[in-house]
């Protein structure tokens, strides 16, 4: 199952760190924070990525085609024109970076990357900005279990997020601006039969508004509880946190050995 990521926008919210790189460059401890999501989906099992770049997209290109480099000790034997990699530890992943276009809306981005996946199969969606310790297999079992369109990986908001309303395992609305109660945020991890595609018109359709409605609406929504961790990285506040996290050792999203 192909993991589709979102690292396409421009992150003005973090534009410390963005007017120079994209935001799923930037690094949380001594990695790009997409390195870490991209970990916590390989120790599910799932290694096949598509990256969705627009904003400084080359840059992740370069990441990715020189990832042993970014990531090892290295001797160079100028003379002989040779490159000696020390310690490395390179994942086994295949990663596929698509130009989805600067100012292309999210829902644009999954549909131009369609030619890119397997007609007739689902796959895994998120945003490249973000990360959790959420059970990436089981989603995928639940997901399977109750037969739906889609998954949405539901988690407790902070309060400066809009909220779903859940009956049961099925989303019954959206709320932009909860006050209060037990209400669940769209956590990214996503599962997506295919076939929601046909959800989006173009480059200008927002994900999280039509599509995930009319999915709403014809109640093929699922809600996967997610109780564990969560964090985004939207500000240089929340990014020097995940930084903290890291370098203390604590980070609850490290699932991987």
């Amino acid at each position: 199952m192909k993991v589709v990521i979102l690292a396409g926008g421009r992150g003005s919210r973090l534009t410390e760190e963005t007017t120079i790189r994209p935001k799923p460059l930037v690094e949380i401890g001594d990695k790009p924070i997409i390195w870490h999501i991209m970990s916590i989906f390989a120790h599910h099992g799932f290694n096949e990525f598509i990256v969705c770049a627009g904003y400084k997209g080359y840059q992740i290109k370069e990441y990715f085609a020189n990832l042993v480099l970014h990531h090892s000790d290295v001797t160079v034997d100028l003379g002989r024109n040779l490159v000696h990699y020390h310690q490395s530890d390179k994942p086994n992943w295949r990663v596929s970076v698509i130009d989805t276009g600067l100012d292309t809306m999210t829902g644009g981005r999954l549909k131009r990357i369609r030619p890119y996946l397997t007609p007739g199969e689902p796959f895994l969606m998120t945003y490249g900005d973000g990360v959790a310790d959420v059970d990436v297999a089981q989603e995928v079992a639940f997901h399977k279990e109750h037969g739906l369109k889609a998954t949405m990986c539901a988690v407790a908001p902070p309060g400066r997020f809009g909220s779903a309303n859940i009956e049961g395992n099925r989303v019954a609305s959206f709320v932009e601006k909860p006050t209060a109660g037990t209400q669940r945020i769209n956590g990214g991890f996503f599962v997506l039969e295919h076939s929601v595609l046909d959800l989006i018109e173009g480059d200008e359709t927002v994900w999280e508004a039509e599509p995930l409605e009319t999915l709403v609406m014809q109640g093929q929504l699922a809600a996967y509880p997610h109780d564990g961790f969560w964090r985004p990285m939207d500000t240089l506040r929340e990014r020097i946190q995940l930084d903290e996290l890291w370098n203390s050792g604590r980070a609850p999203w490290k699932v991987w050995a």
